[in-house]
């Protein structure tokens, strides 16, 4: 009876459908090395998928460089003033923390030390970032385009501060006139 039962358990979660990828917009990202895809994440961070659409579509991104990159951890823009320190007309976006995993890959929001100031800032893991899970809010992750991202013009030694940057050149909505 119990070999039966657990070859009915196996077969059950053998034939249960994959857990679908999810959906969301996706963001492209033309930069001075080459193009980025972002799916954005509305299931886990509504109100900065919100925010960073309508960046987005103000063309606030368009030229803004990529001010802080640190090897081996992640790249980051989003700062019109290039300085770190800069980000756009509108309130900050309370935080939106989640479950989900900092990995090679995924899109978080910047921030100061108070969780509920993200604003347009955000990066790009170049790997693993498990010390951010719950600690930053994960908008999205890249589809295409990290041979990009690993390529962009990484930053000093400790501060990751860039001279001369790599830009993000335009930003565009996928699907998008």
């Amino acid at each position: 009876m119990k070999l039966l039962f657990a070859l009915l358990f196996a077969v059950g979660f053998a034939s249960a459908p994959a857990a679908a990828a999810p959906s969301g917009p996706v963001v492209v990202l033309e930069t001075t090395k080459g193009a980025v895809k972002i799916r954005l994440r509305p299931d886990l961070a509504p109100k900065h998928v919100e925010r960073i659409k309508q960046l987005v579509a103000e063309k606030f991104y368009d030229g803004v460089p990529f001010h802080r990159v640190i090897a081996g951890f992640m790249a980051q823009t989003g700062d019109p003033t290039g300085t770190g320190t800069g980000g756009s007309k509108y309130p900050d976006v309370a935080a939106e923390f989640s479950r989900e995993s900092f990995k090679r890959g995924s899109v978080g929001m910047a921030r100061s030390a108070d969780p509920d100031s993200a604003n347009s800032q955000f990066f790009i893991c170049f790997a693993s970032a498990p010390w951010l899970d719950g600690q930053y809010t994960l908008v999205g992750e890249v589809t295409s385009g990290m041979d990009v991202v690993d390529k962009l013009k990484k930053g000093a030694e400790g501060s990751g501060t860039v001279s001369q940057p790599d830009k993000v050149t335009t930003v565009r909505l996928e699907g998008a006139n």
